[in-house]
Order: structure tokens, then sequence, then C-alpha cells
């Protein structure tokens, strides 16, 4: 296998990200809040597991009307959370264990209570007027769209004191910021400056299109596309090898034009939500063909760019772009009751739970994550198979205390209950079952599995560095497809359906000498260099490495 040389400044190509929430994490003053010496605590065992990026959730002072999404302080830490210092401290433990970090840039509105908004609503003439966007009337042409239609009718909000809307694409308490204005521009880039210096590897950009949309009210931006240009440009300029990593929920082709030219001069990486969304009707269906369409579709990206894989992320797990019949599948699969499914558009549910606890399937799922073509983003908890607290409301429920033992909390926390962020899981999927300390004893458990598939997916350049390609099967429950990179090529093959099935699959390598198996201890020899036959289990996958002539394989 070829190894990677000089491309450090590369590195999130092949890396493993982590997102978890600090406040959720560990509670190491027993405060019922989780927090940034807990969190330091529990480096080491990111590491071991093979995580190789963290990505943080909104840290800053809040008033948690938004779990941390609503910020009044763009360069601080919520006093909850720890300090400056214990963030620094935190810092420094993650890069000795060869650990980046990078943290949530949510620029796109504020929280009311935000000094610059509070100085805003002061006066029409007030300096921070300008911060926000406002008008006489709601405009027509402006965005339209309620995005949480549980607790909003509109996206204008009448101030009172001064008579004027402003905007507001979330809740009311959330106005939006009017990166139209220079100033704003300006301090958007002092808090990219700000903790740069202190030492992250970069962004995961908040609702990039709502970031850059035409307010419709006011002056706008010439184009918005520049803008996200120069502050790439600003990032690169302060460090190298950060990254932006976009939250762009749209159709591929829109997608495609926030990673920039050819040379990728705007987002570093962006969500793939149309193949996440695809994977989950796939599993409805025992049926790969709406992945493999997905792909098919998935633009090209350039070269020094990446799209993001993942299973689901903090929010709903959103269905938006599957049609009201495919959705109504999915939701048929595995969310039939109403309270699970949430703004009709997707599920507050983990992918443990959804699925009914079948190990089989939750690894199929993750084989899938780990070698589609991309780079694997987690969320905190799915390494050991946690599920979802219903009794949680809205988009909440999959954000529950991280379950590291039996013990009381969880071991989270030695507080009492009530003081805790969220309620535990319960039942089946508890920490009385479900949690680090039993998995971590049990060598066929999901978070040993996770270790061993982890290793491996970073003992694998070709599939975060090369290119890709589907390989065609005759059976519907099967998807295959290829990753090639230098001299090297990988073949990953993945069963949907629940019954064994014999496939046939086609190389294209003439100098193959056989295939080693990744993931198990068998090897391949192919009938004529250019063809195996192959059986799975049902719900079975394989990953299969060629041997070429004369070419060193690692173990």
């Amino acid at each position: 296998m070829s190894t990677v040389k000089g491309t450090s400044d590369l590195w999130w190509k092949n890396a493993v990200v982590y997102c978890l929430d600090v406040e959720r994490f560990l509670d190491w003053n027993d405060d019922g809040v989780g927090d940034f010496a807990g969190l330091t605590q529990r480096v080491d065992y990111l590491a071991g597991i093979g995580v190789t990026c963290i990505w943080l959730m909104p840290f800053y002072p809040s008033p948690n009307r938004d779990d941390g999404y609503d910020i009044t302080d763009y360069y601080s830490v919520d006093p909850r959370l720890g300090t400056l210092g214990d963030f620094v401290e935190f810092m420094r433990t993650a890069t000795d264990r060869g650990i980046r970090v990078i943290a949530d840039l949510v620029v796109n509105h504020s929280s009311d209570q935000h000094p610059w908004f509070r100085a805003a609503r002061s006066s029409r003439t007030s300096p921070y007027r300008d911060f926000y966007v406002w008008a006489d009337e709601p405009p027509k042409g402006g965005p339209e769209g309620v995005t949480f239609p549980d607790e909003e009718t509109s996206l204008w909000e009448l101030d009172p004191k001064t008579g004027q809307y402003y905007l507001h694409r979330f809740y009311k308490h959330q106005p939006d910021l009017n990166v139209a204005n220079p100033k704003v521009r300006d301090e958007i880039a002092k808090i990219i400056g700000f903790w740069l210096e202190l030492g992250l590897s970069g962004f995961r950009v908040d609702a990039v299109p709502f970031l850059l949309e035409e307010s419709g009210a006011g002056p706008q931006l010439a184009d918005p596309h520049d803008y996200l240009r120069d502050l790439r440009a600003f990032l690169s300029r302060r460090r190298g090898d950060a990254i932006l990593l976009g939250e762009v929920n749209l159709a591929g082709k829109e997608v495609r034009k926030f990673f920039g030219d050819e040379d990728g001069d705007e987002l570093t990486m962006c969500f793939d939500f149309v193949g996440m969304q695809a994977m989950y009707l796939a599993l409805a269906r025992q049926d790969a063909r709406p992945l493999e369409r997905a792909l098919e579709r998935l633009p090209a990206v350039p070269a020094d760019a990446q799209w993001a894989n993942f299973v689901r992320n903090h929010d709903e797990l959103t269905l938006d772009k599957l049609s009201e019949k495919e959705r109504a599948e999915v939701f048929a699969a595995f969310g039939p009751d109403p309270d699970m499914q949430l703004f009709g558009r997707g599920l507050r549910r983990r992918l443990p739970s959804m699925l009914g606890g079948d190990l089989r399937r939750i690894k199929l799922v993750y084989s899938l994550l780990f070698s589609k073509p991309g780079t694997p983003v987690l969320f905190y908890g799915e390494e050991i198979g946690m599920a979802e607290n219903l009794d949680v409301p809205g988009r909440l429920s999959v954000r529950t205390p991280m379950q590291w033992s039996d013990e009381k909390n969880a071991g989270f926390s030695t507080a009492a209950a009530r003081r805790l962020p969220a309620p535990l899981v319960e039942g089946e999927f508890g920490p009385m079952a479900v949690n680090v300390a039993r998995e971590r004893r049990d060598a066929d458990s999901l978070l040993n599995w996770f270790e061993r598939v982890i290793r491996r997916r970073k003992e694998s350049p070709e599939i975060g560095w090369g290119t890709w390609a589907l390989v065609p099967t005759a059976e519907r429950s099967v998807f295959a497809h290829r990753c090639d990179w230098q001299d090297s090529t990988l073949v990953a093959v993945h069963n949907f359906s629940p019954e064994p099935v014999a496939t046939s699959v086609s190389l294209d390598v003439p100098d193959c000498e056989g295939l080693t198996d990744l993931l198990g201890d068998g090897d391949f020899a192919p009938t004529d260099g250019r063809k195996i036959e192959l059986k799975l289990d049902g719900y079975g996958f394989k990953w299969l490495r060629v041997r070429r002539t004369g070419q060193r394989v690692s173990p």
C-alpha cells in the first residue's frame, strides 16, 4: 500500500471527525453540566478509538435557548463550561495526542441578548443598527419559509421600541446578522482569527446558505460567493491548513457552487445531505439503488476539497430531499410514531433504535460511512450505540448525556438528576445496557468494532484521497464501489438485504493476483484476473484491497 507523503496541509482528507457537545460529554466539577475539564479527561478515550479531529458544538456564552446556538459573546467560553484557560488546556492536550479541533462558527445570527443587538434595538441611529437587517414592513421578494414551524410563523419580528421589523431565519430570539455590512464582516474575521490563535484547525460553518442569502431589505452583497472566497482566503492566510466545513443542505449541483472554482477557493468540505438521505431510503427498501443513484449524481469537487459523510447530525435527521412518497417509506420503516418525527421532514431518533438494536445492520451502516468516498463524521455516542430519549422535546431528543458507565447518571455527573442538561436515555438503550465501560470489556462490542474499523479506515488512504467509481452487480441489494489512489485499489461491497447473497464483482485490474479481506481473515482469488465471486451474509459487507503482482500489501 502506498503511503501519504507531503500532504499534512490536507489532513482532513483522511480524518475521522467526532462531533460533541461539551455540555453533555462529561461533568468534572459535579455541578450537573459537562465542562472543558471533563472533556480534557476524555481526550485519551477519543484518541484511543482513532478520532483525529474533534468538532465542538457551540461553547460560547449564551442564554441557552437554542442549545448554545444563540450566542452573546463570540470571544469567550460559557462560564458553565469553564474558562478560556480550561479551553486552552483542552487544546494543549488534544494537540499533544495528535487530535485537531474545529468549532462551530455561528455568524448568520446572534442572540437577541448580544450587546450588538441590544445596542441596535435601542435606537434607529445606533452605530450597531446596521449589524442586523431591518425593514418597515416584511419586504416582498425577501426570504420565505419558516425553519422551525413548531415555534415560529414568520421570519420577521416587530421591535416595538423602534417600530421596525428585524429578520430572523430561525427563532425570533436569534436576529440575523447583516453580512452585507463591512463592519460585520470585519467582526467575523476577528472571531476567526481569535480562535485560530488559540489553536483551532478550522470551523464548521453553520447554515451557510442562510448566511449568504439576500435579505430583500437594505444593501446586499454584490456576490455572496465573493464573500465566501474572501473568508477562505483570510482563513488560509492566518493558518494554511485550516478548514471550513459547511452545512449546506441543498441539491448536489447547488452545493457544488459552495466549493468554489476548480481550485476549491470557498468551503473546504460540505456535508453530503443527499447521500445520507438516500442511504436511509436504501435501508428501508433493502435495495442499494437509491444510494447508487445519489452517488452517481454527486458532482465532482475540486482536488483540494472533500465531501463529509455522516449517519446523523445533532439536529433532526432531515429527509427533506426525498420525495413525499419516499419520505413516507422511511418514516414507516424507522419512525412510524408521529412523536418520532419532526416538522414533517425528519426523524428525531438515533440509528440503533431505528434499526431495533440489530447489530448486523448497525455495523453495515457504519461500514458504509467509513468506506464511502469522503471524510467520515461521527456524532458523540455513536461508537457505543447510544439512542435517543423521546421525552426530550424536539431536536434535543438526541442530545442526551454521554453514557460512560452504569453508575449514577451514566457516569456523566454525580449531581442530582434534575441538574443535568437533559434526561438520560431509558430502557434497552439506557446506560445500564449501553455504556463505554461495559463495551470496553466486551471484545465483540460495537465500541471495539468501531476501533478496528476506524483503524482500517485510517490505513486506507484510497477512500479519502482517491478517485472512486460504482461497481455494477446483478443483485439489487448489493452496493459495491471501488476507490483508487496511486497504485492501490480498495473495493467495498455491502448487502442491504437480511438474506445471504452470492454476487460477482468485476475488477478490471489485469495484474491482480488476489484480494485481501481488510475486515476479516480471508483472501480471494479472481477467476480470470478481472472478477471475483463473493458470498455475503445478511447485512454483510467486505472491504477488499487488491494485491497487484509484485506489490507489497500491509497486514
